[in-house]
């Protein structure tokens, strides 16, 4: 099922989000979150985005793939996702979110990352992601932890899109 997606000015998007469980029914959120994503051809949606506060996000780098054939795919649910350790050197890249459209603004982050998380059956996997995965795990993990790109951003580049932001808010 495709949901919408919560756009900013939304205080659901500013809120932390709690570890998901079984009875939380994480398969058929998955789905439905996949399904989202497709539509609004994105490559990553996290929980907080279509109004469920809990820790679980997707990735899918296939709106990428034209674009730059070296980017690996990636089709992933991340369920209770842990960011471990941060690389030190830092990659920048020009960055979006569904839930502030038409906004795209270039941000530093890490190179690289170790993560921990659980899939479907909730078995804990640990590992290092380099690249786009680690850009987009990254992201959607900060949706968890309520931060959005836009804040990681100068004062004086939120100035500079504040009218473009506000827009959005009216919009909701």
């Amino acid at each position: 099922m495709i949901l919408p997606v919560i756009k900013y000015g939304s205080p659901i998007l500013r809120k932390f989000s709690y570890d998901i469980h079984e009875e939380d029914l994480p398969e058929q959120v998955s789905k439905n979150m996949f399904d989202t994503l497709k539509k609004d051809a994105g490559v990553g949606l996290a929980g907080p985005q279509i109004g469920l506060l809990k820790k679980i996000f997707i990735i899918d780098t296939t709106p990428l793939l034209e674009d730059d054939p070296l980017i690996k795919k990636v089709e992933q649910l991340f369920v209770n996702p842990k960011i471990l350790e941060v690389s030190d050197d830092q990659v920048i890249y020009n960055e979006g979110c569904l839930s502030i459209p038409g906004i795209y603004k270039d941000l530093y982050r890490p190179a690289k990352i170790r993560v921990r998380y659980q899939d479907l059956s909730f078995n804990t996997i640990e590992e290092e992601l380099d690249g786009m995965p680690a850009r987009i795990f990254q992201h959607e993990y900060d949706h968890l932890e309520g931060i959005l790109f836009i804040d990681k951003l100068s004062a004086l580049q939120r100035k500079l899109i504040s009218g473009k932001l506000n827009k959005i808010r009216k919009q909701k």
